[in-house]
């Protein structure tokens, strides 16, 4: 015989078997006691065999019933495992990475082809946020964040430092009002990002540059517009020297003044310390702190000094 009977009827006998009960077997399956009662009917009618003895408000195993049900039990379960390892293998080729904006579009993904070229069995699926991932309810296999790298239940590891700069585009140091020392900053030219309000605050202080009101300028949602703003010569904006190491290499950018401020919070790969050892998080671990080495040794030396961090 190759036809089967229905897989939902299979699951209505299973359940109704193992409770013994065609109203427990419904509530657990949201079905009502008569629907129950008819897929059984159903069931035994293709198999031609009866399942259930019915007695007044109780039933029991037949025989056949009784030796089907075991054999059900045991397909069941294989389908959960085939099921459960299907999904596992999936989840093993795919890694979700939380970023912060300016990491993720400046730095990392300007490396992420050599990553996949080299791990083309992974699928990387990136998500750029400034919140803060709660591992415990969401799918992201670990997360690049800005901070002290002390994070409650996580591991973490060093990246890079960020030494906030002033950065903008070498037309603006031409023109009417030319950009050639601090005392040509003007307020207007100030670009923000809402994240990172007090940068300029801040940067200021550092630079001495008291004539500046820090409130002024133009503000942006994130890292990109800034960047494109201060590319097309809008104004000035400050950012961590190696997110934006290639604007400079290029000559897009160029940083007018040499002043630089250590940030209090550097950059960190984040994730909980039981998946440590897990090979998709173990690969891009390896390579990360690889790119981020080779980055270190690029920035040890800048107009011949050396270079923490």
């Amino acid at each position: 015989m190759n036809a089967l009977p229905s897989l939902h009827a299979l699951r209505v006998f299973e359940a109704a078997a193992r409770h013994l009960s065609f109203n427990r077997a419904a509530e657990e399956l949201h079905l009502t006691p008569s629907a129950v009662s008819h897929q059984i009917r159903g069931l035994e009618t293709f198999l031609g065999v009866s399942l259930f003895r019915r007695a007044h408000r109780k039933i029991s195993l037949t025989p056949a019933g009784q030796r089907y049900l075991p054999l059900l039990q045991t397909a069941f379960q294989q389908i959960r495992t085939a099921t459960e390892r299907l999904m596992a293998d999936r989840d093993n080729d795919l890694l979700i990475i939380s970023v912060v904006p300016a990491f993720a579009t400046q730095w990392l993904v300007p490396r992420l082809p050599a990553f996949q070229e080299s791990h083309a069995q992974l699928e990387v699926r990136l998500i750029v946020s400034t919140d803060l991932t709660d591992f415990s309810h969401s799918d992201v296999d670990l997360a690049i964040r800005q901070g002290s790298g002390k994070w409650t239940g996580l591991s973490s590891r060093w990246l890079i430092d960020e030494d906030l700069i002033a950065v903008c585009s070498p037309a603006l140091l031409t023109g009417k009002q030319p950009l050639r020392q601090l005392s040509d900053l003007r307020s207007e030219l100030l670009l923000h990002v809402i994240s990172r309000i007090g940068d300029w605050k801040n940067w200021l202080e550092a630079a001495g540059a008291s004539h500046v009101n820090p409130e002024g300028g133009s503000r942006f949602q994130n890292w990109s517009l800034a960047l494109e703003a201060a590319i097309a010569g809008m104004g000035v904006v400050i950012i961590g020297r190696r997110v934006v190491s290639h604007h400079l290499d290029s000559g897009r950018l160029i940083i007018p003044f040499d002043v630089s401020l250590r940030s209090h919070h550097a950059y960190y790969l984040v994730y909980p310390g039981e998946r440590e050892s897990l090979p998709k998080i173990a690969k891009f671990r390896r390579w990360l702190l690889a790119e981020v080495a080779k980055d270190r040794l690029m920035w040890s030396t800048v107009n011949g000094h050396p270079v923490k961090g």
